[in-house]
């Protein structure tokens, strides 16, 4: 087993994005003095409740700020990244960094991102996202790849850099866990499941499902001095951080005109 961190770079009321950053920069330093054995990044776009938009980025520099921790993560959301662009920079990070790296990919969700980054609701399908498996699992094993797909079509071209970093895949459905299933990637189950939503998807995986479970830990002095703090202080992050998650009952997200407003 394995302990790791996760950094979600939280945008806690009066805290600016960028301190935000920072702090959690600081926070992935820390891991590794700690002997912690990993430290995962997450990504999220427009919003408060995480305020990196790129966890490659942050997995780069918190990498190059550490010699012993691996560094991934959690996630790299492919239906807003074309995913040769995704396996090109793991394979980056997976050479530079020794081995180090671990690319956690996953759906994504938010309807804003898609509109924005202009993929549209088709982007977050499960064909989608099977097929940038495909292109991912590809790109570690073979010395060329082309791709002739629903969503995804070019002609032959180098791996370059080629590598294949560990990787994994953020389960919300068991459609997802069996399509990692046939990958043969571990599952990445995150913090909103309880334990018998964990327990399915592990389930619908197979016997034997390699997976990391990501979980909420508070340092005090007993239980109740734990629970408390984190009555006081989560409201006041997660409220205003999850209201900006867009959500849309449209059939489809292309030529929506999502509200703007100044600040």
């Amino acid at each position: 087993m394995r302990i790791g961190v996760f950094l979600v770079a939280a945008g806690f009321p009066g805290v600016s994005p960028e301190r935000a950053l920072r702090t959690a920069l600081e926070y992935g330093i820390a891991a590794e003095d700690a002997g912690f054995d990993d430290v995962f990044v997450a990504e999220h776009h427009f919003m408060s409740y995480g305020t990196c938009p790129s966890a490659l980025t942050f997995a780069a520099l918190l990498a190059g700020r550490t010699t012993r921790i691996g560094v991934g993560t959690a996630v790299t959301v492919l239906s807003t990244s074309h995913p040769v662009a995704v396996a090109e920079q793991a394979a980056m990070l997976h050479v530079l960094t020794g081995g180090r790296f671990t690319l956690g990919v996953g759906r994504g969700g938010p309807w804003v991102d898609l509109e924005v980054f202009g993929t549209g609701l088709e982007g977050l399908s499960h064909r989608a996202f099977a097929e940038a498996l495909d292109i991912l699992r590809a790109w570690g094993e073979q010395d060329a790849v082309s791709y002739d797909g629903e969503f995804h079509r070019f002609r032959e071209v180098p791996t370059v850099p080629r590598g294949r970093p560990p990787t994994l895949v953020a389960c919300t459905s068991t459609e997802t866990a069996q399509l990692a299933a046939r990958h043969r990637l571990p599952i990445l189950l995150g913090m909103h499941a309880d334990d018998a939503e964990k327990a399915a998807m592990v389930r619908a995986y197979g016997p034997r499902a390699p997976h990391t479970s990501v979980v909420l830990a508070q340092v005090a002095d007993s239980r109740a001095a734990g629970v408390s703090l984190l009555r006081q202080t989560m409201p006041a992050w997660l409220t205003p951080g999850l209201a900006s998650h867009v959500g849309s009952t449209a059939a489809g997200c292309r030529g929506i005109r999502w509200p703007i407003r100044s600040t």
